[in-house]
């Protein structure tokens, strides 16, 4: 069928819509769905079955003839190249012109070009981007920005901070930058990454958020003064997100530091918030954290709420603990029954779970990079193609999109530059290779640059039908969208586990430099902030592990006496599961000699040297 013979309706959107998608995307499920969609007039979503039945035909009829012509294109090396260096170009616009207007201040202001302060007057879009200039391989710059922080940054101040927006940003980005200083090139502390001065930095931070847990239910306030605590007049409301965004950061510091403060406080928020889920399995959008009722009682996957289950499923890896995955499936399986339309995430009554909101929100974007961390591909691909569907439509993700109506929500038409859509590309290319999601990828770039970009940095899109602008740039441009563009473009990247022994691809760290960091398995926070488990274990878990081994090894070891027959049999006992399967001890027998200090492997290359537990131990152990 051409073109010329289809309705009018069908013509306007294979022009509008499915030629740009084909040129660019292989899946025919997000052209079926771009076609019946826009087929089906505004309005009529309420006659979906009778709408589709009637245009079915003209859609699969058009298909067939456009199928050959579906191919993705395919990025060469050159291509994916010239994309990072135009990436790398749209940071130094953004950050030389904070650098050289608004500094420091939070955030730049850039149709004005100046400055302004937003989450608490400590230089906000420094420390958030700060990783980012590592991950774009500027250590010169890294270095002089982390020393200008120390001595410029002072959290010891009369200012009403959110606890939410300084966690992710200000904890979350001095934990990253910190963990990041080797690879830097830092001068670092001995012991480190268990100590350091960005380290001491973070936690002071966020001991200043302390007094907002101190509450009878351990969920905290949404606002606290960083130098008096919370205001006697603060409000008990909340989002869900304020109060189940903090098991990253927070666990992180204690694994760290030692200091178990932190880690106690986020884990007591997360069960108290898990036991207010309603009797079909969701949570609502805004609590009163001491009567612990809910105020807003919307349950869905997006704003207020979205970060929550991000820390559920991420917390889980970074801490390789079951209970916090646990919680996230409950939820996934309320969520699926009852969210959950043709790939689409509405809003629904926590109670009842009837429909309170047909509306995609930008923040939602995330979710198809969740699932696919837990290995739920074809939805994750399936919603991400309905997500992807709305960018083409604008140019970019409006805060709020009607689904019955195809359109923009009143009052909700903006785009802040948001990085959601990118974060889950990144995954899913990560995931599937497709190209397609490169594809989303330089799309973004190029609307970012054509509709956004001032003289003096990018400004939030205050309209996306009209392309309007508005006076401010938010950190989170510099610290999440511009380095997961850079990494969606980047599959052999450190922080993607790339390289290979010998190009530090992994460091050395704790007492004695017996640590294996940066190996990979780095895990984003919600701020795009990369944190390693690898320090986590370093600091808290390895020097005891280390310990019961070598009991361990030197119990078996010993001769065969009175007394050390009985000690034997029972060290092999608790070693049995160790030594199953094994022709020998790796112990020495009685008489032996030792040619190696224990524990020793002095086998090249990384791959055959002894790991136990994950620890690699080698020959000056």
């Amino acid at each position: 069928m051409r073109a010329s013979s289809l309705p009018d309706s069908c013509t306007t959107t294979l022009e509008t819509h499915l030629f740009p998608v084909f040129s660019s995307s292989s899946s025919l499920t997000f052209a079926v769905f771009s076609c019946l969609f826009h087929l089906c007039p505004r309005g009529t979503l309420s006659r979906v079955p009778a709408c589709l039945l009637m245009r079915t035909h003209v859609c699969v009829t058009l298909f067939v003839c456009l199928l050959s012509d579906a191919a993705t294109h395919q990025f060469t090396e050159e291509e994916m190249a010239a994309a990072r260096q135009r990436i790398k170009s749209m940071f130094y616009h953004a950050y030389n012109s904070y650098l050289d207007y608004a500094f420091p201040y939070d955030e730049l202001r850039p149709l004005t070009c100046d400055g302004q302060d937003t989450w608490g007057s400590f230089s906000l879009t420094l420390i958030d981007a700060l990783d980012t200039l590592l991950v774009l391989g500027n250590r010169t710059e890294f270095q002089r920005v982390a020393s200008l922080l120390q001595d410029t940054v002072d959290f010891d101040i009369d200012v009403n901070a959110s606890v939410f927006e300084t966690n992710i940003r200000v904890v979350g980005g001095l934990l990253s930058a910190h963990l990041l200083a080797g690879r830097a090139g830092m001068e670092l502390e001995p012991g480190w990454p268990c100590a350091g001065p960005l380290l001491r930095m973070a936690e002071d931070a966020a001991r200043k958020l302390l007094p907002a847990f101190q509450t009878s239910t351990g969920m905290p306030y949404g606002t606290v003064n960083l130098l008096k605590g919370v205001s006697p007049t603060e409000t008990p409301v909340t989002c869900t997100a304020g109060v189940g965004t903090f098991i990253l950061e927070f666990a992180t510091l204690s694994r760290l530091t030692g200091d178990e403060t932190f880690e106690d406080a986020a884990r007591r928020a997360l069960r108290a918030l898990w036991k207010t889920r309603s009797d079909i399995g969701l949570v609502g959008n805004h609590i009163d954290i001491v009567s612990k009722k809910w105020v807003a009682q919307d349950a869905g996957i997006g704003a207020g709420v979205d970060s929550y289950f991000e820390y559920l499923v991420k917390g889980a890896v970074l801490l390789q603990e079951e209970e916090l995955l646990e919680m996230f499936h409950e939820f996934d399986r309320a969520i699926q029954n009852y969210t959950r339309f043709d790939d689409w995430y509405l809003w629904v009554q926590m109670h009842k779970g009837t429909v309170s909101m047909p509306v995609f929100q930008s923040l939602e974007a995330f979710w198809p990079g969740l699932q696919s961390l837990l290995g739920n591909l074809d939805s994750a691909v399936r919603t991400f193609q309905n997500y992807y569907s709305v960018w083409r439509q604008f140019g970019g993700l409006p805060e709020f999109y009607s689904i019955p109506q195809g359109y923009t929500v009143d009052k909700r038409e903006g785009y802040p530059l948001r990085p959601e859509l990118i974060e889950s590309a990144m995954y899913l290319f990560r995931a599937t290779g497709d190209h397609t999601y490169l594809q989303l990828g330089l799309d973004a770039l190029e609307s970012i640059e054509k509709i956004a970009k001032t003289p003096c940095g990018y400004a939030t899109v205050k309209d996306l039908r009209d392309h309007q602008l508005d006076n401010r740039m938010e950190s989170f441009f510099l610290a999440e969208t511009i380095k997961y563009l850079y990494l969606l473009f980047d599959p052999a990247h450190f922080l993607h586990g790339g390289g290979t022994e010998g190009d530090g691809s992994w460091e050395e760290g704790g007492e004695g430099g017996d640590c294996v960091l940066g190996a990979g398995g780095f895990i984003f926070n919600t701020e795009a902030h990369p944190l390693d488990p690898a320090a986590l274990y370093c600091c808290s878990q390895h020097a005891k592990d280390r310990q019961e081994l070598r009991d361990i090894l030197i119990s078996l070891s010993q001769p065969a006496g009175k007394n050390g027959s009985s000690q034997s049999k029972r060290s092999t006992k608790q070693t049995d599961g160790f030594a199953h399967g094994q022709s020998e001890s790796i112990a020495l027998k009685a008489g032996d000699r030792r040619t190696h200090p224990l524990l020793s492997c002095p086998a090249q290359p990384y791959s055959a040297r002894l790991a136990v537990l994950g620890q690699v131990f080698t020959d000056n152990t």
